[in-house]
């Protein structure tokens, strides 16, 4: 059996027994591939994962950063009070049609906004706002713009805020100093800013599962 293959059957096993989607969640993937949204979201174990950090956090505003078809959105949104606030920026309209969908047949449409645009748009716009810090921030989009997405996120955050940096590893391209692939050198600038900012401490993980060779950052407000 290869290693992949291992990876595979572990994510498996974990995420039927700890992480199990219902129909909310499985009728989100079924939606968003029906129309045609790339496989690129968090798997089931992962979006558990985010769950349990924004309830370890007593969040009452998340604000994400790549909605995609809304899977993790659904995670987190869960996650909330009833008062709670979830504000996701997703860049394709097309992208955010699935997702306002896929929200509000899991019956948190009036916990959670999707704001369309380019996120380097829309945040200055959200922090014009003057909202109550974000106690969680998730950050999942185009990975070239990840330094930015980090700095706004302490803008728009306070002290004990969590921001959460996803597919931080790259398949092992991050190690590359020399690479001129967007991907990395964005995550690449990021993590350098999570190591030298004075407010921010911080830490990554390797992960291998379903979703391949990968890993995510953490870093908490200070």
């Amino acid at each position: 059996m290869s290693e992949s293959h291992v990876w595979d059957e572990v994510d498996t096993y974990f995420t039927e027994r700890l992480a199990p989607d219902d129909e909310a969640l499985a009728a989100a993937l079924r939606d968003s591939d029906a129309a045609g949204l790339p496989h690129i979201n968090v798997a089931g174990n992962q979006g558990k994962l985010l769950q349990l950090l924004a309830q370890i956090q007593g969040a009452r505003h998340i604000l994400e950063i790549g909605t995609l078809g809304g899977y993790s959105t659904i995670w987190l949104a869960r996650a909330l009070p009833a008062d709670g606030r979830l504000v996701s920026l997703e860049y394709d309209p097309r992208h955010a049609e699935v997702a306002v969908r896929n929200i509000a047949r899991a019956g948190l449409d009036q916990l959670v906004e999707v704001r369309v645009g380019p996120a380097l748009e829309s945040l200055p716009q959200l922090a014009d706002e003057n909202p109550p810090p974000f106690d969680l921030v998730f950050i999942d989009a185009d990975k070239v713009n990840n330094p930015h997405y980090v700095e706004w996120a302490v803008k728009l955050t306070s002290t004990g805020s969590l921001i959460v940096l996803d597919n931080v590893v790259r398949g092992g391209r991050v190690v590359d100093a020399d690479s001129t692939a967007a991907d990395v050198t964005g995550t690449r600038a990021a993590i350098d800013l999570i190591a030298g900012h004075p407010r921010l401490s911080g830490t990554a993980i390797q992960t291998v599962g379903m979703k391949g060779y990968d890993g995510f950052a953490l870093a908490r407000v200070v």
